[in-house]
């Protein structure tokens, strides 16, 4: 009987032998043979992921050992003890449902990239082990500092501030300005003359809290 969805973070806690188990992720990595097909199946909640094993009961195997790293999919099978080393269970698949097939230039690779390369997929980055690490431990940290303030007495709020400072330092922020773009006043330089502007200067949005 096929059972909700769990996490795999979950999933790793639970005792084999355990029918129904689904969950759903994006492959790390493929390994095929001609009868079996291994996945290793991320959806972020730890980070190695697990082992699925599709073999040839599977009705679109070929289909399933065609996949890239960072497809999508859904998996149900059974949890079984692992044989390998360095996993204590892994999930023999009955049903393999791809949800979204990557592109072959897909950028993630089974490989370390450098922070500069990162910056560039910076919406794909939270799939690495580095962000995964650095994450979770902002996280937890950003929990500790809720916590100290929240037991004191004290209000959470978002408190929109207009600052002057490029606080990003790389001037790709984004501005406040009540100048019109397509004819914005200039100075005898002509440059944009930012003393015209509502705030007498070149503003940015600034966040602050607590």
């Amino acid at each position: 009987m096929q059972g909700p969805r769990r996490r795999i973070v979950e999933v790793l806690t639970l005792a084999p032998p355990l029918e129904g188990v689904v969950i759903k992720g994006w492959l790390r990595t493929v390994r095929s043979s001609k009868q079996v097909t291994f996945l290793n199946v991320n959806d972020g909640s730890n980070m190695n992921g697990l082992q699925v094993v599709a073999g040839e009961e599977l009705d679109n195997l070929e289909e399933v050992s065609r996949l890239g790293t960072g497809s999508a999919v859904a998996v149900t099978g059974t949890l079984v003890e692992s044989p390998a080393k360095g996993q204590t269970v892994e999930l023999r698949a009955t049903s393999v449902k791809v949800l979204g097939e990557a592109a072959p230039d897909f950028p993630l690779q089974k490989k370390r990239h450098g922070f500069e390369f990162l910056r560039t997929i910076a919406h794909l980055r939270n799939r690495t082990n580095t962000y995964g690490a650095v994450f979770r431990v902002r996280s937890v940290l950003a929990h500790a500092v809720h916590c100290f303030f929240q037991d004191r007495g004290f209000v959470y709020v978002h408190t929109p501030i207009i600052t002057g400072n490029d606080c990003e330092g790389a001037g790709e922020m984004f501005r406040v300005s009540t100048l019109d773009p397509k004819n914005p006043p200039l100075d005898d330089k002509g440059q944009i003359d930012w003393s015209k502007d509502f705030f007498g200067g070149n503003t940015f949005p600034l966040c602050r809290s607590w």
